[in-house]
This record gives structure tokens, C-alpha cells and sequence, in this order.
């Protein structure tokens, strides 16, 4: 027994003096540990200062029943019970009831509020019992930031988020993703927690050891208004077509600002939403839109001039074996360079390409990667598409190669790359790669301010850049894009119809799939915004030309910005003698002076001469206005007496 006693003192003492610093550290580790406190992420917010997405922070609050002491938990429970009966659901006599109940289970970690705002986190940290903190009152604090969007659904996609899953990867989409590590996501903090038994830990105090550093802000240069305008013109021809999905980016001429860009997929259910981020991503078969590049590379080399004679045969012409076709049956015969683009000839530019540079390929695709089209832009959102441009010696080259290419077939781009490109048309050469960010602030502290980049000084001569402007605008004149023409407003571009998913000819023939386009700029002359608008599979039942479907998006959009969001270069159409304005006109003072205190009719009436002739009524009422344009509806009847506040909702397409 004596021996026995002197082996337990020995390794009592062995215990306590050799390993005690060993155990010590283990035992401190198993019963607290620091966490990583997530910090606020930064803001993203549009050119104008309007929030797009931003991190709310949310509170669950508990208690630790057992913390406060006896005549401490006595002295405020009561109290306590009625200031959370106040706030929640249940009665007093039940909150009392539980946290007693809490405390006689011993329970370190009861729930009290999951899931509230900050103003009502503030509310209850002052209730009875809890204002005393963490070691006097048991109040346990734990804090979670959701991200959320203001605008909702409108540009989602493209504004973005930072996700992390399960298995710690990161997934990241938009402007949030592309710029979260760098700049929103801030530096996370910690806080010391102990465990308390069945897996669970509480603070030990209501403070943190390290504070989070919140994340910059980042201002982009999406305009809201544009915004709003692209999501709406686009969703609703995308419902018209039953097109599968599509995209719309509308940038800025001299800057290279990115001011809307929306891509919208259809569900099973028949709906849109923003699925992917196709003008970024969705590198395809641009078609017609393409061949304005390949006139460019003829007109700079001067193998043709405007004014060269093309044989378009009767409609259809062999290359290499193959046949080529143009959509317009018997063909346009023999007609000008400048013509065959006009009409978007795919037998008139393969002719004009073939001819010119089959002996030399390499010249022409010289010319391609000048303009950077075999390169990605090199945006930093995440997913970019990349471009594949055949040549000689790859494994995709062939002799049709060369005239496929022409008219926009055997390469791929994307949408974003096809508008770099028609924007330096607009900005007389200049090639800009598009831009999303304006600035990283702190607060109103410039961390980074981003400036244009110029990915090519001049992509052609001003004989070239002057020629293929004039085609452009006639291509809106008397081309194939003449349905967009207004005698008020001027637009210029091309129209694009290109098959697709066509590897098994038989089959498409049977259900025929195409991607139809529009890329351009307005006004055409001084040009302040371009745009592209690409949607695919639209119903072949309705149409599918880019005229069609693509173009009136485009339409929509330019009038819109300039119907909405008026710039300083409008003052000078102040002088234009319109008969169709002036009607207006006369129609709105007449309404205005016969109507004083009944319901005109404002169907027909733009929307918004119809909102400024109610609002001005002698009986003040309220308008609502549900959508733009001219109206259609209005819930009040004509010659109906108004009453003061009366609402009138107006409907307008």
C-alpha cells in the first residue's frame, strides 16, 4: 500500500509540474477557441450612387440562463418576460416560464430572437436582465450578414455574388464575385468562445478580441435607368419570340462604361430570369453582324472600293463544293460592295473575301487579330468566353474556311467582344475594352479610381472608318434594318441571322434554330451609346431575323435612354418642326383646359404627359403608372368626378 501511495504522489506530481503545461493548453483548447468573425462586405453601388447590392447584418440573440446569480435572475425576470411579450408572440407568464425552465436544465445557450435587424438587436440588448451584458445578464450575441439586391431580379446575374461552399470553394459570379477578394470581402475578425456542452459555444464576452474591417465600397458604372430600360425592352420580346434565352449590353462611345447589360434564360415554367451571364461567357457564331468586319479588312487593304461590282448570282453560289444562299430568293444579281452589306449578301462578302484573299488567308485573319478577336478582352469577371478564330495550319481551317468566315460562320466571339469592336467604330477607331468599375471607396475615400483602357489607338484609316459609318446608317435607311428607321431619330448598325445547333443538318432542317442579333450605336451621328442585343432560338413560328426580333429591342432601347434619361446634345432637336409633336401638343393643352376637376381619357396619351396632365389638375389625386410608354389602361373612367387623393393607375406599354 505504502508503494502504491508513492506511485500515485509521483504521478500526481508528474502530472502537475513536468506535463502541467501540456495539459493545461489542452484543456484551454477543448473548452474555448477563437472564431472568425465574417466582416460587413462592401457595397456595390451604380454610377449614380444607387445601391445594387449590399450585406444586411442579422442577430440571434440567447441567453445563458445559468450565468446571472440568483437575486440578480429573481430581481429581473419578470420585467424581462414583459418587455419580450411586448416584442414577440407569446405572453409574458409563457416567457417567464421557459427561461425558468432554461435555467432549472441548466441551459447555456437559449434562444430568445433568431434572425432580427440591427434596430431590433439594439431594442433587446436593453431589455431587463440583458442590458446588464454578457458575465452579469447571460446575454450571448451572435451576428450573420445576408446579401441582398434593392433592384431584385433586374441585372442579378451580372451584378453578382460571392458564395462559399461545403467543401470551402468559392463560387463567383458578376461584378460582386469579380471583385470580392479584393476589394469587398475586408479582413474577418475574432472572438473567443467557450464550449458548453452538446457541441455548442457561447461568447465569452460581449465584445470582440480582434474586430472586423469591413470591405471597400465599389461603385460600377451601371445607370440604373439604362438598366431598367434593357432588362424590360429585352424580357419582353424575349416573351414575345418564346425565345430560349438572350442578352442586351449597352456601353458608353467615349469611355468604354458598361451602363446596362441584362441576360435573361427561359425556365421550365415559362418565365426569365438571369441565369448565366451570356454576353460574357457565351463565345458563338456571330453571323451577319461579322461581315462588317470583313468589308473593313477589304476596304483597308483597297482590294475593293464601295462602289465594286459584285455577282451575287441568282441567290445561290458553289464554293469549294458547297453551296452558299442568300435568304432573298432569285438573289440581288450584280450590285456595289457597299450594297451587298446593305442587303447583308452572304454570297456578296464570301465572293468579296474569297476572291481577295484566298491566295493569302493569313492577310485577312491578320487583320482579326489586330482588333483583338482571337483574344479575350480579359474582364475580370469570372467566366469569360474565348474566341476561336481558324487559320492555316489548324486543325479547323479549310478552304470554305475563308468564306464562312465572311458572313460570320466557322469562328466563334462573344457578344461583349462584337460590341468592343462596333463601339470603335462609333468612337471614330478608338478600341476600348469595356469597363465595369468607376471606383473602390471607403466611405467617400477613393481607394482606386479605374480610367479607360485603349486596347488599339485606330483599327483602321479614316477613308475605311468614313465609309463603313455611311454603309451602317443605310443599313437603317433602306438595308435590311429599315423597319428601326425614324425620320426623328437616327440609328446606325447591323442586323445578324445565324443558324445554330446545325452539326446534323437533317435534324435542324426539321426543327431549324437560330441566333438572331443586333449590334450598333445611336445617334449616328455623334454617337453617344452602342448596344448589342443577341437572342437565341427565338420560335421560328413568330420569326427569327434580326430585323425582327433583335432590332426592335435595340430601337426600344435607344429612344427610351433618350425618352428617359435625356442628354445635353438633345437641345439642339429643340429646333426641329415636328407635325407629329406639334398634334401632340394641341391635343394635351386642349385636355389640359377642358379638364379641371373630371377624368379625361389619357388612353393613347404618352405616359408621361399623361402623369403631368393629371398631377395637374384642380382636384389634387395620386397617379400610379404601371410600366412606360403610351398608355393603354386607366382605372378611372372619362368624365368620372375626381375626389381629392382619388388614385388613378394608369397602365402603358
Amino acid at each position: 500500500m505504502f508503494v502504491f501511495a508513492l506511485a500515485v504522489v509521483f504521478k500526481l506530481c508528474t502530472i502537475q509540474f513536468v506535463q502541467g503545461d501540456q495539459y493545461r493548453a489542452l484543456a484551454e483548447k477543448s473548452t474555448s477557441k477563437d472564431f472568425e468573425i465574417e466582416p460587413n462586405r462592401g457595397n456595390v453601388y451604380s454610377a449614380d450612387g444607387s445601391l445594387l447590392a449590399t450585406s444586411i447584418p442579422k442577430y440571434d440573440v440567447r441567453i445563458d440562463a445559468i450565468q446571472p446569480k440568483s437575486v440578480v435572475f429573481d430581481k429581473y425576470i419578470g420585467a424581462l418576460a414583459d418587455s419580450l411579450s411586448v416584442f414577440g408572440s407569446k405572453s409574458s407568464a409563457q416567457y417567464e416560464k421557459s427561461i425558468r425552465k432554461a435555467r432549472k436544465n441548466k441551459n447555456r445557450y437559449f434562444l430568445l430572437a433568431r434572425n432580427i435587424s440591427y434596430s431590433d438587436y439594439i431594442r433587446l440588448r436593453n431589455f431587463p436582465l440583458l442590458k446588464l451584458g454578457a458575465i452579469k445578464g447571460g446575454l450571448i450575441i451572435e451576428q450573420t450578414t445576408r446579401r441582398e439586391h434593392p433592384m431584385g431580379e433586374i441585372a442579378s446575374r451580372s451584378i453578382g455574388y460571392e458564395r462559399l461552399d461545403g467543401d470551402g470553394h468559392y463560387s463567383r459570379a458578376g461584378i460582386d464575385g469579380a471583385f470580392g477578394a479584393k476589394y469587398l470581402q475586408g479582413v474577418k475578425g475574432k472572438r473567443l468562445k467557450q464550449k458548453i456542452g452538446n457541441g455548442q459555444w457561447k461568447p465569452i464576452a460581449d465584445y470582440d478580441q480582434v474586430e472586423p474591417q469591413d470591405g471597400y465600397d465599389v461603385y460600377t458604372t451601371i445607370d440604373v435607368n439604362i438598366q431598367d430600360i434593357a432588362h424590360h425592352s429585352l424580357l419582353g420580346q424575349l416573351e414575345k419570340y418564346d425565345a430560349e434565352h438572350g442578352c442586351v449590353v449597352v456601353m458608353d462611345v467615349k469611355t468604354g462604361e458598361i451602363k446596362a447589360i441584362s441576360n435573361l434564360a427561359k425556365t421550365s415554367k415559362g418565365t426569365y430570369y438571369e441565369k448565366r451571364n451570356y454576353a460574357v461567357y457565351e463565345a458563338h457564331e456571330p453571323g451577319s453582324t461579322f461581315k462588317v468586319m470583313a468589308m473593313m479588312a477589304a476596304l483597308e487593304d483597297r482590294v475593293i472600293d464601295t462602289s465594286t461590282i459584285i455577282d451575287t448570282k441568282k441567290g445561290t453560289k458553289y464554293f469549294y463544293g458547297r453551296t452558299i444562299s442568300d435568304s432573298h430568293r432569285g438573289g440581288y444579281g450584280k450590285i456595289s460592295a457597299a450594297k451587298a452589306l446593305e442587303v447583308s449578301s452572304n454570297i456578296g462578302l464570301a465572293s468579296i473575301i474569297d476572291d481577295n484573299y484566298s491566295k493569302n488567308p493569313k492577310k485577312f485573319i491578320d487583320h482579326i487579330k489586330r482588333w483583338k478577336l482571337n483574344d479575350s478582352l480579359d474582364i475580370p469577371i469570372v467566366g469569360e468566353g474565348r474566341p476561336d478564330i481558324p487559320e492555316p495550319g489548324k486543325s479547323n481551317w479549310s478552304k470554305n474556311a475563308l468564306p464562312s468566315m465572311a458572313y460570320g460562320y466557322n469562328l466563334t466571339i462573344t457578344p461583349l467582344q462584337t460590341l468592343a469592336f462596333y463601339n470603335a467604330i462609333a468612337n471614330n477607331g478608338e478600341l476600348i475594352k469595356p469597363r465595369f468599375l468607376k471606383a473602390v471607396k471607403s466611405f467617400d475615400k477613393d481607394i482606386e479610381v479605374f480610367e479607360k483602357v485603349v486596347m488599339v489607338d485606330k483599327i483602321c484609316s479614316e477613308r475605311t472608318l468614313a465609309e463603313i459609318q455611311d454603309i451602317l446608317k443605310n443599313i437603317i435607311i433602306r438595308g435590311t434594318g429599315k423597319r428601326m428607321y425614324s425620320e426623328t431619330f437616327s440609328m446606325a448598325g447591323k442586323t445578324g441571322t445565324a443558324r445554330t445547333d446545325y452539326s446534323n443538318f437533317e435534324e435542324w432542317k426539321k426543327d431549324k434554330k437560330y441566333i438572331s442579333s443586333f449590334a450598333g450605336y445611336f445617334p449616328a451621328d455623334n454617337p453617344k451609346y452602342s448596344c448589342i442585343v443577341v437572342i437565341h432560338k427565338p420560335s421560328t413560328k413568330v420569326g427569327y431575323y434580326g430585323a425582327d426580333v433583335s432590332g426592335p429591342v435595340f430601337k426600344r432601347i435607344a429612344q427610351k435612354i433618350y425618352t428617359d434619361t435625356p442628354i445635353i446634345d438633345e437641345v439642339k432637336s429643340l429646333a426641329f418642326n415636328s407635325v407629329t409633336a406639334n398634334k401632340d401638343f394641341e391635343s394635351y393643352f386642349k385636355k389640359a383646359q377642358d379638364y379641371k376637376a373630371l377624368m379625361p381619357s389619357v388612353v393613347g396619351m404618352p405616359a408621361m404627359d399623361a402623369v403631368a396632365l393629371l398631377e395637374n389638375l384642380q382636384v389634387n389625386v395620386k397617379v400610379k403608372l404601371n410600366g412606360g410608354g403610351v398608355v393603354k389602361a386607366q382605372s378611372v373612367t372619362k368624365h368620372q368626378k375626381l375626389q381629392p387623393n382619388q388614385t388613378i393607375i394608369l397602365d402603358a406599354l
